[in-house]
């Protein structure tokens, strides 16, 4: 492998690379030659996993949550992503700008409408009235639940771990090095390279999903304004022409590439959240803004536990309305995780873990309510709040991608308006893409640095490929086909980063912090002494901090 890797100029690891590519390929080649037999299996294992380990999902995502909140708000949210003299490589705005753009963007176009619409016009709570009052608190509630705090949670986590020891211990920037405390050097052997090609393959089909989800969307603003079918042919003619513009981003790299895609997209994204805040109810939709935060707040705890496990004695069964969102949506949402965490380490290298989860965990997370709130809200009070429904649930009962421009349909310029939305969806596809790429790239060279164009153009292209076929096996299904698929790549993800969680309490652990100072006495004429009772508290500088990493040998 290393001689074929240098007669094609590569710079990477060949058998990380090789057998990541080789397995892909494989696995189209498998999709395209028979797409029936395959997306049975994936049913049924979905079927399997949502029945038996949805409790699990839910159960650890929660788990994450309260870690993470832990570990910022202790002794341990001093220490620093680096050594302690690297300070951060990008401002504060344009680190926001691409960690948002590179995690959901893409997932808050299409959602934004359909989500709250769908559990206001469906409400997942027995006994709760369509289209009632209580009905649009708790579709912004759940909305909430799905797409802020624990989404981020599923990418600080792995984040975290990865910044903590490539930065602190100098290890590869690979998957497998956030497992030096229990692999040691067997991180270079063949355990640690499986693990990495798995975290490759799960973050190109983690990807897959999303480039499906707003390629349907793109096909469907294209539908409303053109009169392009709605079909098949369409989406890999979208999905091809956009990965040819995300493959154009790679080769610029991530400093003029992602950051340049990821600065412009917010801003555009933010301009058409502000009209619809001021084209439609400004002052209810401000009001809503605290009540919403309210109400998250208040439910966050009982809808981080709840399990949906009285739907057996209902006429949903089984797993019900949860297996189809909330274990659906963990298990995407951690085939992105590899990806996401990489991708945030590289891009906060100088943080303290505190400003790291901080700003990962709780800035993202205040975004998604504001515009949860101005599309949703919005989008239920058009739709007839305590009436029978309207035009937007008809459009996502009929095609949920189509939801965002039915709602666009209710505002001045919607044809403007319509186009615009499609340019967004559009350039976070080509920012995801673009930024997956350069991630994968480096989840095989280990190296925190960009290869090749050629290896980076690869795996844009690859992705395209993935995503493409997808959308084929997937044909009239869409977006079941898409939950079935990435619901069982998602498990073994999942153990994955549940078990970088005790990696990083396994690296907290060796942290060596100074004696706390005392005030000067007679004593001790201002020397400080020894906790006999561990390590002890030193005042709020990252500059005092001492820290006898366990480097690789």
């Amino acid at each position: 492998m290393e001689d074929l890797a240098r007669r094609l100029g590569l710079r990477t690891n060949p058998h990380i690379f090789f057998w990541s590519a080789g397995l892909m390929v494989a696995f189209l080649v498998l999709l395209l030659a028979f797409p029936g037999p395959i997306g049975s299996a994936f049913g049924a294992g979905r079927e399997w996993i949502v029945t038996n380990l949805g409790w699990f999902f839910i159960l650890g995502v929660t788990t994450w949550l309260v870690f993470l909140a832990w570990v910022a708000l202790s002794k341990y949210g001093r220490l620093r992503l680096g050594h302690e003299g690297d300070k951060p490589a990008y401002s504060n705005l344009s680190w926001f700008a691409m960690l948002f753009a590179g995690g959901i963007g893409t997932v808050l176009m299409f959602w934004g409408v359909a989500e709250p619409i769908s559990h206001f016009s469906n409400p997942p709570y027995a006994g709760v009235e369509p289209y009632s009052v209580q009905a649009s608190q708790d579709a912004m509630t759940i909305s909430l639940y799905h797409l802020s705090l624990h989404t981020w949670a599923i990418f600080t986590l792995p984040g975290l771990a990865f910044g903590y020891y490539i930065y602190r211990y100098d290890l590869p920037m690979r998957v497998s090095s956030v497992f030096y405390p229990f692999l040691k050097e067997k991180i270079h052997g063949p355990i640690g390279k499986t693990i990495d090609v798995f975290a490759v393959l799960g973050t190109l089909f983690g990807l897959a999903v999303s480039l499906g989800l707003g390629t349907s969307q793109i096909n469907a603003g294209l539908t409303a304004l053109t009169g392009v079918p709605d079909a098949v042919w369409p989406k890999v003619l979208i999905i091809t022409a956009l990965t040819l513009v995300a493959t154009a981003s790679i080769v610029a790299g991530l400093d003029k590439g992602v950051r340049r895609l990821s600065n412009v997209n917010i801003l555009i994204a933010v301009g058409l959240m502000i009209f619809v805040l001021i084209a439609g109810d400004t002052i209810f939709l401000l009001r809503q803004m605290i009540e919403s935060a309210g109400l998250y707040a208040q439910e966050i705890v009982p809808l981080s536990f709840w399990n949906d496990s009285m739907a057996q004695f209902t006429d949903e069964g089984g797993w019900g309305w949860q297996g189809g969102w909330t274990v659906f949506y963990w298990a995407w949402t951690v085939t992105w995780a590899p990806f996401m965490g990489v991708f945030l380490a590289r891009i906060s290298r100088g943080r303290t873990i505190r400003q790291f989860v901080g700003g990962v965990l709780v800035a993202p997370s205040l975004f998604t309510l504001v515009w949860f709130v101005t599309f949703g809200w919005s989008a239920m009070e058009i739709d007839g709040i305590g009436g029978s429904g309207g035009p937007i649930s008809a459009a996502v009962a009929d095609s949920v991608p189509l939801a965002m421009f039915a709602f666009f349909d209710n505002f001045p310029a919607a044809t403007l308006i319509s186009g615009i939305a499609i340019v967004v969806v559009a350039l976070f596809f080509a920012t995801s893409s673009d930024s997956a790429s350069l991630v994968v790239d480096m989840l095989c060279s280990g190296t925190g640095e960009a290869g090749p164009v050629r290896q980076r153009v690869f795996w844009g292209l690859s992705e395209g490929a993935l995503a493409a076929s997808l959308i084929i096996i997937g044909g009239s299904a869409g977006l079941e086909a898409l939950q079935q698929v990435i619901t069982v790549i998602g498990l073994p993800i999942f153990l994955l980063v549940f078990a970088m969680m005790f990696a990083m309490i396994a690296g907290l652990r060796q942290e060596v912090f100074p004696p706390a100072p005392v005030p000067d006495s007679p004593a001790t004429n201002g020397a400080a002494p020894t906790n006999r009772d561990g390590p002890a508290e030193t005042p709020e500088s990252d500059d005092t901090h001492k820290t006898t990493p366990v480097p690789r040998t």
